[in-house]
């Protein structure tokens, strides 16, 4: 399930790019297909672990297009062990939320990324959000939850202030929004509840099918109620 859109964020070979906060990699994946070389950066190692056992198993079974990498590195967000300039993209999909410094990660953000490279910034989107954190105190409480809701407004214009132009938007995950509602009503770490379960299992069926009218719906609701919000960023060339 990708939150960038790879036609705003073109990748290929010969590109270099940071995927920060990568997670379970799923993003870094994507990258890795298209050819580009990735590094998978996260705090977490057990999450890096099975992000670089993914890397090997894609090139076992051909996924890698030659002349393609994947690596994973261990860090944090606020000090990042790269050179300033290392990267023609970066990829900071739902990470600045769970950072309270979110300034100090953007302007890392900045450092790293090359003169004419672009970011892709994703976020909790604010009604969703705002939702979740209205029925459910643990939603955000927990530890390394999140520590904000954004607006776009407020999150355009901190990346401007770091000195980032400020491009295109959109949402996404319009389908998912109402199963974190559903989460959050009867609470957000009950995963046996019938409800939770049905739409999950719904959520499942859409990502591995994709059929036409659950693709026409997200569609629909994406500017409405979509989960998460893209901002498109570039470092000036001068």
């Amino acid at each position: 399930m990708l939150t960038v859109d790879f036609a705003r964020l073109p990748v290929g070979p010969g590109v270099r790019v940071l995927d920060l906060g990568c997670g379970g990699g799923r993003h870094a994946f994507e990258v890795l297909r298209r050819g580009a070389d990735v590094v998978a950066f996260d705090m977490d190692q057990s999450e890096l672990d099975s992000v670089a056992a993914m890397f090997v198993a894609m090139d076992k079974a051909g996924e890698v297009p030659p002349g393609a990498g994947g690596e994973t590195v261990q860090g944090t967000a606020l000090d990042m062990p790269f050179e300033e300039g290392s990267f023609d993209r970066v990829i900071a999909a739902e990470v600045l939320e769970h950072i309270p410094d979110d300034m100090a990660a953007m302007r890392e953000i900045f450092r790293v990324l090359k003169p004419g490279g672009t970011a892709a910034i994703t976020v909790p989107s604010f009604l969703p959000e705002r939702i979740c954190w209205a029925l459910d105190e643990d939603y955000h409480t927990a530890p390394g939850g999140h520590v904000r809701i954004y607006t776009l407004a407020e999150l355009s214009a901190k990346l401007k202030s770091i000195g980032f132009h400020i491009g295109p938007h959109h949402h996404a995950h319009g389908l998912h929004a109402p199963y974190w509602w559903i989460k959050c009503a009867v609470g957000v770490n009950n995963d046996d509840h019938p409800l939770a379960k049905a739409y999950h299992e719904l959520l499942v069926w859409d990502i591995m099918k994709r059929p036409p009218l659950t693709r026409l719906a997200e569609n629909l609701l994406n500017p409405l109620i979509g989960k998460s919000v893209v901002l498109y960023v570039r470092k000036p060339a001068a």
